[in-house]
């Protein structure tokens, strides 16, 4: 008997620098996926705040056991039955020093996996935009797996995206489905986003879940949009062709990344290259 196909929904979102606002706002973003039948539903990079002002936003979050949109997620999965991850959240870790945390919460509301991410977004992109994300971010050292449901998550969080090496890892090690909660800029989404994801899809077999924060944001940032599930032979299976809020929706034939794989088996090839 043929596996069934997994239903799976983005939640795109517009967070701003109120954490209350926001956790309500992802609730009613979530239960609407969820009455349309997702069994797994993932939400964008900085769920919980996105502030531009360092000390009103040490100020604003939390150390994981009392951060209150953490609760709320693990009740609402619970309440839902669905597989939620949570993009990811700033959790903070020091004073002066927040984690960027990726959550997986089972339809039991246990947390069943979380990842902080790796590669932090420090670069120049022109004169008038620079990030610094490792002034109030510490890195994560550690890749992750994890379950839901019928399928392997290899989990990453936004910038993590131009390091294939991390996604190659994963799919390696199992993972069927690569998650890319994004933060995209517009300047780096409108010229990267598509063919970052699709190369990733296309390199690892895998399908590629990418829910994104998009618009003008209260804080004055602005970002890309343009969620997007990709399947294993790197076709666009859906997408929001905008920076609105809103649910996109798919379901996900599992098998296609076995097939894809034997038909073009380049994560089986290990070679080492010398170079002069």
């Amino acid at each position: 008997m043929a596996a069934e196909p997994l239903q799976v929904a983005l939640v795109q979102l517009r967070t701003g620098t109120n954490p209350a606002t926001n956790l309500k706002t992802t609730c009613a973003y979530l239960r609407q996926a969820a009455a349309q039948g997702a069994t797994l539903i993932a939400t964008p990079e900085n769920t919980n705040i996105i502030q531009s002002d360092r000390q009103a936003y040490l100020q604003s979050i939390h150390v994981e056991a009392d951060e209150p949109a953490l609760l709320a997620y693990c009740a609402l999965a619970k309440e839902t039955g669905t597989h939620l991850l949570i993009g990811s959240m700033a959790i903070k870790v020091s004073p002066d020093k927040a984690a960027n945390r990726s959550f997986l919460i089972s339809p039991q509301g246990q947390i069943t996996a979380r990842y902080d991410k790796i590669h932090l977004f420090d670069v120049h992109i022109n004169a008038q935009e620079s990030w610094h994300e490792s002034d109030h971010i510490r890195a994560g050292n550690q890749a992750v797996l994890a379950k839901a449901g019928p399928a392997m998550l290899g989990l990453s969080i936004c910038y993590d995206l131009r390091f294939a090496a991390l996604y190659r890892a994963l799919a390696k090690a199992g993972a069927t489905i690569l998650t890319v909660p994004s933060a995209f800029t517009r300047v780096t989404g409108r010229a990267h986003w598509e063919v970052l994801l699709r190369a990733r899809a296309i390199e690892c077999g895998a399908y590629v879940l990418a829910p994104a924060q998009g618009g003008l944001h209260e804080d004055g940032r602005r970002t890309w949009g343009h969620s997007m599930i990709v399947d294993p032979w790197g076709e666009v299976v859906a997408r929001l062709d905008h920076d609105e809020p809103g649910v996109l929706l798919a379901e996900l034939d599992l098998k296609k990344c076995e097939t894809v794989r034997q038909r073009i088996p380049s994560l089986a090839f290990d070679a080492k290259y010398d170079l002069p």
